[in-house]
């Protein structure tokens, strides 16, 4: 069976007996028909056992596989550029999300996308992000302003966001963490909002040093590449360049949300 998908711009087919089993209910949002006229920028084939003599698993790899990635106890093998992978049937069907997130990662690095430990919602056309460790209350944030204002959320633990000619595009994937949001769409990003706990709501804009200490904390960083480093700080810099960075203490209320959307209406 194959299963081909679409992630913001990005093509991506799995091939194999099982892979249904192994994508959690999120990625149906992403799924699309296949069209051999279509680029498809890397293959990740699932590998079928072929036989076992005296306990030991035999597989066949496609050629070419170069270099292998362990999780726990699964692993996925790939080509020098990624675009060809064959991942072994897997301990642990959580390893999945994780493999899969890094070969995605080494592909859109290269085209000008950071991944950030964040919630990104829609509010009346304009892209929301909100950041901060696990545990501060990102998830939290999305759902008042979903309450609130109606918005959307696009995915509540991790978002990419791209820059573009046209700006920068925050986009939805089947990656959500422990969240259970993950919307297959994309929206044009207004401000990015480093959360923190707090008695009281205060909203301040960051500058400086403090910007690029607080956004570049929520980065992943893919350093299995060998540029990786260098692609994702230059597209950081460019973004905090060119988008504004707040700091909101909050209590996580409608006040918060009221705070935050009238400096947003502010600036448009």
């Amino acid at each position: 069976m194959n299963c081909c998908f679409k992630v913001a711009d990005l093509r991506l087919c799995i091939q194999g007996n099982t892979p249904t089993q192994i994508v959690d209910a999120g990625w149906a949002h992403f799924l699309v028909t296949q069209n051999p006229s279509e680029k498809v920028d890397f293959t990740l084939f699932y590998a079928e056992q072929e036989s076992m003599d005296y306990l030991v698993e035999r597989y066949s790899l496609p050629e070419g596989l170069q270099q292998a990635y362990r999780y726990g106890p699964d692993v996925v093998l790939t080509n020098r550029d990624f675009t060809l992978c064959t991942m072994l049937p897997l301990v642990d069907k959580a390893s999945f999300a994780v493999l899969s997130n890094q070969i995605y990662y080494a592909h859109a690095a290269r085209r000008q996308m950071l991944q950030l430990h964040c919630a990104t919602i829609e509010d009346r056309g304009r892209g929301i992000l909100f950041l901060g460790p696990s545990g501060i209350g990102k998830t939290t944030q999305a759902e008042r302003w979903a309450q609130y204002r109606g918005a959307a959320i696009i995915n509540g633990d991790i978002g990419f966001v791209q820059r573009t000619p046209r700006g920068y595009i925050a986009w939805g994937s089947p990656w959500h963490g422990s969240s259970p949001y993950c919307l297959n769409t994309s929206v044009p990003v207004k401000a990015l909002v480093v959360l923190k706990q707090a008695p009281e709501n205060r909203l301040r804009e960051l500058t400086g040093f403090e910007k690029v200490r607080e956004v570049s904390s929520s980065v992943f960083y893919p350093t299995w590449l060998e540029d990786g480093m260098e692609l994702c700080t230059d597209t950081l810099n460019h973004l905090l360049t060119d988008l504004p960075v707040y700091r909101l203490d909050n209590r996580a209320d409608e006040e918060a949300v009221h705070l935050l959307a009238a400096e947003l209406d502010r600036i448009t």
